[in-house]
């Protein structure tokens, strides 16, 4: 099964995705920042990233510039609470932009058509 990194600072928003992905029979990585998230995948290669933008140090967007530069086909959700960052042209590099909510569903659907996708491009 597929690896998913999950760049999220908020431990409680972490852990429900942890578990909402591990359910679904994936491989699961987890970082705090962007920093920690760089140095992921480079280490682990993960199939997709799903990151968080509002996040202290580098944020989300800085994070998903710097995930492009170093592995521009790698498909990456961003998820945030915040749907204002969807008119930032950075944001576009993203392969899905999905709001929070307590029901993971859509995150999950998000990440399961981004993987279909690439699997499609290969």
């Amino acid at each position: 099964m597929a690896r998913i990194l999950i760049v999220e600072d908020d431990d409680n928003q972490r852990l429900l995705y942890r578990e909402t992905f591990l359910d679904e029979g994936f491989e699961v990585s987890e970082a705090r920042d962007g920093r920690t998230a760089i140095a992921c995948i480079e280490r682990e290669r993960p199939d997709a990233v799903i990151l968080d933008i509002a996040m202290p140090g580098m944020d989300g967007l800085q994070t998903l510039t710097r995930i492009h530069d170093l592995s521009p086909r790698l498909p990456v959700v961003l998820n945030t609470a915040y749907a204002a960052y969807q008119s930032r042209y950075v944001s576009w590099i993203a392969d899905a932009y999905v709001i929070k909510s307590s029901n993971p569903d859509k995150l999950r659907r998000a990440v399961l058509k981004v993987l279909d996708d690439a699997r499609g491009d290969a």
